[in-house]
């Protein structure tokens, strides 16, 4: 009797609507959890335990606080678009262990915590675009190893830290279009990052430079690497320069002119010579000299041809010339009487 009423109630619970479905929700086999479009402020706390899916797109949740999904462990995709989620508290997605797709785009995010990655070991796309984001951690406390489709688009980044990318090993989809990208010095970095992860078939949108005026609207993997100079280490203190660095007691500080030159901007430089112009370079030169060489050979031939030439035909001349003497000489010597 008690198992047919166990097997009675498993039934009941795989129909829509049953188990503890929210009540502005549609549930579908309790696994799949359709919350979206309902004008919610918040995450319903009865959401069925065993959701695979979850949708809470377009709605009105303003943040997230530590521990908002404990109901739901087995969690496997993660919709939160089109809300107004300015702060997510630390911890907010603990315990979702299972989570692989988690959208973000179009909310009012700013920043993107470090520790993310250590509540979400198994995510494999993490969409953040149509946000306010000017700033991403420099690396995440942990290596996000089934990372693989990261996007950004349409934030306010400048700039962007390899080391975080780095800390995302297997990211073969990468994007970035429509930042405000400030294509100096400490963007250097980045870009050698991204011709890496092209030859290696990564694929990516692209970084277009929203500034210095030279660079705007250009792409940052045309410019070439010879118009970077590495950046300055930090300017120091200067009255903490005053007091460690000799000479200091006659108070030379720093001015407001010689800490602006020090600051990170993207300086162009004469480029250094090109190998390949270089040999193009040898290479036109030989082509000329030799051909140089070969028409001074042909005038020379042509000028010793020339003289041979003129001396045979004044020898022959000259011999004809000197014929009638003779035979005149030899007829004059035989009619002289014997």
């Amino acid at each position: 009797m008690k198992g047919e009423l166990f097997l009675l109630l498993s039934l009941v619970c795989l129909l829509p609507g049953a188990c503890g479905c929210p009540e502005k929700c549609h549930c579908h086999s309790s696994r799949f959890v359709d919350c979206s479009q309902q004008r919610l402020a918040e995450v319903p706390s009865d959401l069925p335990p065993q959701t695979l899916t979850l949708h809470l797109q377009d709605n009105q949740i303003h943040q997230l606080p530590a521990f908002a999904f404990r109901s739901v462990p087995q969690l496997m995709t993660l919709n939160l678009a089109n809300n107004s989620l300015s702060n997510l508290a630390p911890g907010a997605f603990h315990g979702l262990q299972h989570l692989e797709v988690l959208n973000l785009t179009h909310n009012s995010l700013l920043s993107l915590d470090s520790t993310l990655s250590h509540s979400l070991p198994q995510l494999r796309e993490l969409d953040l675009s149509s946000n306010y984001i000017s700033h991403l951690p420099t690396s995440l406390a942990e290596t996000w190893e089934n990372l693989t489709t990261f996007a950004v688009r349409q934030n306010r980044l400048q700039h962007l830290d390899r080391a975080l990318l780095e800390s995302m090993p297997r990211v073969k989809l990468l994007y970035l279009k429509d930042n405000l990208w400030k294509c100096n010095c400490s963007l250097l970095g980045l870009k050698l990052w991204l011709e890496k992860f092209i030859y290696k078939g990564g694929t990516t949108d692209g970084i277009v430079c929203g500034s210095p005026d030279p660079w705007k609207g250009e792409k940052l993997l045309t410019i070439p690497h010879e118009l970077y100079r590495p950046c300055p280490p930090p300017s120091p203190d200067p009255v903490s320069s005053q007091a460690q660095q000799p000479g200091s007691a006659h108070g030379v500080a720093l001015t407001p002119t010689e800490i602006h030159s020090s600051e990170c901007e993207l300086k162009p430089k004469p480029r250094p010579a090109n190998l390949r112009h270089a040999i193009a370079t040898i290479v036109i030169t030989g082509v000329v000299c030799g051909i140089v060489c070969l028409m001074m050979l042909a005038a020379a031939v042509y000028g010793c041809t020339y003289a041979a030439i003129t001396a045979q035909y004044h020898g022959k001349s000259a011999a004809q010339s000197n014929e009638p003497g003779k035979t005149a000489g030899k007829e004059l010597f035989d009619s002289s009487p014997a």
